[in-house]
């Protein structure tokens, strides 16, 4: 009778131990299966999410006709802007376009240090002949027209942008705008270094 007594706990703490074992199975495929949802779904929200580039990123360079750099905040980054674009546009020889190209990206970056704030980023990139620059800001205000007086000192962004630009615009981001122009651009190979900073 004793021996039939332990042979039933032992079946029965068997059976406790499988019924467990089982539970926990189930439970680590449910977490595993959650798990698997919620980082598919935060992989999905960050790169509808997320910049392409960080703002504060290094300068980074998906092909050999993309660049790009952070700006500061700061007066000097327009300068250093005009200097970054006129030496980029050399590395790809495009240089018959950076007296404009200098110009044009001087306003979009003046206009993003006086109307927006948060970090911002120049980019510059050739595609099917067409010379595309870029500053990106966290403001998603797009640009206004204004009516300036005939000897007014600023407020002809857009004018000039008219003028001088085959295309531009403004495009909504998922952390701000991005204001663009296009020149066209005849571009022979880059060479292999890139432009300093």
């Amino acid at each position: 009778m004793a021996f039939q007594a332990i042979g039933l706990a032992a079946t029965s703490h068997k059976g406790y131990v499988a019924r467990l074992f089982c539970r926990r199975q189930e439970e680590s495929g449910r977490k595993a299966a959650l798990t698997s949802w919620i980082a598919r779904h935060q992989a999905l929200w960050a790169r509808t999410l997320a910049p392409v580039r960080p703002f504060d990123a290094p300068r980074g360079r998906a092909t050999d006709w993309d660049a790009s750099w952070p700006l500061s905040r700061e007066l000097t980054s327009v300068r250093r802007g005009r200097r970054l674009v006129i030496a980029q546009l050399g590395d790809w020889g495009l240089q018959d376009l950076a007296e404009t190209a200098e110009l044009l990206v001087s306003e979009l970056v003046t206009n993003a240090l006086c109307h927006t704030r948060g970090p911002l980023r120049l980019n510059l990139q050739v595609r099917d002949s067409r010379l595309r620059c870029e500053v990106e800001d966290t403001d998603p205000t797009g640009p206004v027209r204004r009516v300036v007086d005939a000897d007014a000192e600023s407020g002809r962004g857009i004018d000039l942008l008219d003028l001088l630009a085959e295309a531009w615009g403004s495009t909504s981001t998922a952390t701000g705008k991005t204001m663009w122009f296009q020149l066209p651009a005849n571009a022979s190979s880059p060479e292999e270094s890139p432009a300093s900073d």
